[in-house]
């Protein structure tokens, strides 16, 4: 039964058999059908064997993609140790109609959690001009697989003694109330730094610089030095009165009152533990208005059929009005594979909002933005 066949020998048997009716001088209506079921074969077996994004990156390939996609350190004028977008979690509902499976890309801190948990993509790529993003990224990577639960998790991140309780089904709040009435403790500190560095350099193998060991070293002494009151400006002491802290973030709702963050319920936090242990949330250096990160990006998703669902921006584009850079940012963004899906995640307006990425690229051509104004005023909570 050869119409049947499939995979290179079908295609090869395929394409014999309709030289060989060719021969016998069948009507040409039939002769058309047949090359074109061996056309249509033929390009099964290519799609069977082009590559696609793989359930799992081995460590040695999750580290050659973050540091042959990334670019030198570059400058911003923040740590951005903790978000200081209070309404992140509007747009979750959302998300998780969306489709799974896609590709995330995103940048600043821990809040790309909560969506990548909400979207439950096939990898995700956070693309930060800051190499201390990535570290950070890092360090919460090996926190997170280091540790049990949520409880285990706080402990590690904050040096502070966990319950003794089990607290399985405890609420974030709980959770903090807990950890606000422990003081840090100076050897869990150091034994906890330890195990960072050594997972990651040991467990992982991951090539990391002294400069790098020392940089993650500092992220973490932030979150022991003021545990869950850190903040995005607690790092250089200016502006912080408003600003939320890592606990309140963790406690945020919808505009329906639920908590969707990673740390809201332990099934959360598996979800998030689990991709982190496939190695598929991968931190990049990059300029998004550089010549390489965001295109390297690019290419290695186009090569594996994958598509971006979701490109979560935070206000960055702000920075890149001051000046062209958002030319070049809107170029780099046109040669990513992209659908009628694929949608922005922005700060905007005091509010987080959803905007169609092609739509906003038509218009960037088509002359219709000329100023940020005309981003911000884009986009909308569902």
């Amino acid at each position: 039964m050869w119409i049947g066949a499939s995979g290179p020998e079908g295609v090869t048997m395929v394409a014999a058999r309709v030289r060989g009716i060719r021969r016998l001088i069948l009507p040409s209506a039939l002769v058309a059908s047949l090359v074109v079921l061996g056309a249509g074969l033929e390009t099964a077996a290519r799609v069977q064997s082009a590559p696609t994004i793989p359930a799992r990156l081995t460590d040695q390939e999750f580290w050659r993609l973050s540091s042959e996609f990334s670019e030198p350190d570059g400058y911003f004028q923040s740590d951005n140790l903790v978000s200081n977008e209070r309404p992140f979690q509007q747009v979750v509902p959302a998300l998780r109609q969306m489709k799974r499976g896609g590709v995330y890309i995103g940048v600043a801190p821990d809040q790309n959690f909560t969506y990548i948990v909400a979207l439950e993509p096939k990898i995700a790529f956070i693309v930060d001009i800051r190499r201390g993003a990535l570290r950070q990224h890092l360090m919460y990577k090996a926190l997170m697989e280091l540790s049990e639960d949520r409880a285990d998790f706080l402990s590690r991140l904050f040096s502070r003694r966990r319950p003794d309780a089990w607290m399985t089904g405890a609420t974030a709040a709980e959770l903090f109330r807990h950890y606000w009435a422990i003081a840090p403790d100076e050897k869990l500190y150091e034994k906890n730094l330890a195990a960072i560095q050594a997972h990651l350099t040991k467990k992982r193998k991951f090539d990391l610089t002294a400069d790098d060991l020392q940089g993650i070293e500092y992220i973490f002494g932030m979150f022991y030095r003021f545990g869950p009151d850190l903040t995005y400006s607690s790092s250089t002491g200016r502006g912080g009165a408003n600003r939320p802290t890592y606990a309140e973030l963790q406690q945020a709702t919808d505009l329906e009152g639920t908590n969707h963050a990673y740390l809201a319920t332990e099934a959360q936090f598996r979800t998030l533990k689990a991709i982190q242990e496939k190695n598929l949330i991968v931190p990049v250096v990059g300029d998004v208005a550089g010549p390489k990160a965001l295109r390297a990006v690019g290419r290695y998703l186009a090569e594996r059929n994958a598509t971006v669902t979701a490109y979560y921006t935070s206000n960055f584009e702000q920075y890149l009005f001051q000046g062209l850079a958002w030319r070049s940012f809107y170029a780099n963004l046109a040669t990513l594979p992209l659908d009628d899906a694929s949608t922005f995640i922005r700060s905007a307006r005091g509010a987080t909002v959803l905007d169609p990425i092609r739509p906003l690229l038509q218009d960037v051509a088509d002359g219709r933005i000329r100023g940020y104004a005309d981003v911000m005023s884009r986009g909308s909570i569902r």
